[in-house]
């Protein structure tokens, strides 16, 4: 919508999923695709709410399942993901070739992830192709198969080599954008510098190092819309930069409905997100012992490690007026929790962008995070020279170690009985421009320069 918006002509393409059908009817069969899987349709929509184009590749052997895209009933991925995601690829490079009928060809064709990484590869193999560019979410995530796969793909011999798609005699998808894409971004700046390291870069920090002038890091957007406290209908009570007293009407009604005593002038914590040690769970519970003892609240969203899961529910069990736990993924809690929250903890071993430090900016709620990916680009530390310039919005540490982070709660607690520094760092958090219109500028010059210099891979 944000490119849309800048007056390009921008298309979608996605799998038919079963939910991605059933929010975007009606749809419109415009053309079969020729592929050797079989019965594969191109359908034609539009976004809901907007005039962007929509088309869904229809494989109804595929595409057509319940749940999550990419993970079976069991949690585990689908045993055929390496096919369906070819079959995906292969229906856009006809569309990308104007091969389809609808006299249509896009100059830049913008891949994300792992399960799209084949498609610069083979569009690299056409002597007339649009440029492409390869953005990364999270390296972790690589689609790695076994030699057969490959074989049983029927992908082009000459592929299978370490300068292509080989990687460690296992084939992997992501290797394809890697190598092959024009240009190359991550959804943050310093994740972009960070996965070209040995500590996060998942074993490609080599070959992202060499393809580092194609290397870009721009910051998502958050949807301006959903998140925005003046709108927000999960709050009890909306508000803006100009009304921050009625935030803590949702600070008391956040407390109520966690079943905490409600403490206006107690610090409340929240943390919304995956119990998993990514996001930094482990040392949450290694610092639980001395949080308990302080005088705060902790407020815990989500779902993950039944392990990290069995710990929190035993902690709120013991420390009924301290910590409340809610393990699952509602909505409205998360509205609430940002809305409601004095600080917002996010203390991930790594973190390619993130959007709920984002969030809590906007509304006003102090952040604690780790100097990593994308919250080291969007959150400003605290020091004396910040806070006397008017530039602090929350609380950076950098050790992955309990040590570091109690002294982050230490420093926010104390910050926190400043209020007028801390209604200064609210202020100058929720005028921050984290919008998709700021990113979309910037993915437009980067387009600009691939549709100028585009070649066929590194």
């Amino acid at each position: 919508n944000a490119l849309k918006a800048l007056g390009e002509d921008v298309g979608v393409v996605l799998p038919a999923y079963r939910d991605v059908v059933n929010k975007t009817a009606p749809l419109q069969a415009i053309a079969g695709l020729g592929l050797s899987e079989g019965n594969v349709t191109l359908l034609q929509g539009r976004l809901p709410g907007s005039s962007v184009k929509l088309w869904l590749i229809d494989a109804p052997a595929f595409f057509d399942r319940p749940g999550n895209p990419y993970l079976g009933p069991n949690g585990l991925p689908w045993r055929d993901n390496a096919a369906r995601f070819a079959l995906f690829t292969r229906a856009v490079v006809l569309l990308a070739k104007n091969q389809v009928g609808l006299e249509w060809q896009p100059d830049i064709v913008h891949c994300n992830d792992w399960q799209t990484g084949l498609l610069p590869a083979l569009l690299a193999q056409e002597p007339q192709r649009p440029a492409t560019i390869f953005t990364i979410h999270n390296l972790a995530y690589q689609g790695l198969f076994p030699y057969e796969t490959f074989v049983m793909l029927k992908l082009p011999p000459s592929l299978w080599s370490y300068e292509a798609l080989e990687f460690y005699h296992q084939l992997s998808f992501i290797k394809g954008g890697l190598v092959f894409a024009d240009k190359i971004t991550t959804v943050s700046p310093t994740y972009a510098l960070e996965i070209q390291t040995p500590a996060y870069g998942c074993g490609l920090d080599g070959l992202l190092s060499h393809r580092s002038q194609d290397l870009t890091g721009i910051l998502n957007g958050i949807d301006l819309q959903q998140w925005d406290p003046r709108t927000d209908k999960y709050l009890t009570r909306q508000y803006d930069v100009n009304q921050l007293s009625k935030k803590s009407i949702n600070k008391s009604a956040l407390q109520k409905t966690m079943q905490l005593p409600v403490r206006a002038r107690t610090p409340l914590i929240g943390m919304v997100g995956r119990l998993v040690e990514q996001k930094g769970i482990d040392l949450v519970a290694d610092v639980l012992p001395h949080l308990v003892e302080l005088p705060l609240q902790l407020v815990l969203l989500g779902t993950g490690d039944s392990r990290y899961e069995a710990i929190l529910k035993d902690w709120a069990a013991s420390y009924r007026a301290k910590l409340a736990i809610n393990i699952s993924y509602d909505e409205r809690m998360a509205h609430m929790i940002e809305g409601g929250a004095d600080i917002f903890l996010m203390p991930s071993r790594f973190e390619p962008c993130g959007l709920n430090q984002m969030y809590s900016l906007r509304y006003g709620t102090i952040p604690i995070v780790r100097r990593v990916g994308g919250l080291a680009d969007t959150v400003t530390h605290a020091t004396t020279e910040t806070i006397a310039n008017g530039t602090a919005t929350g609380i950076v540490f950098d050790a992955p170690s309990t040590a570091a982070l109690l002294a982050a709660v230490a420093k926010a607690r104390s910050l926190y009985r400043n209020k007028h520094v801390w209604n200064q760092m609210q202020r100058t958090g929720m005028s921050r421009d984290f919008s998709w219109a700021h990113s979309a500028t910037e993915y437009l010059e980067l387009y600009r320069v691939a549709m100028k210099g585009a070649t066929n891979g590194a």
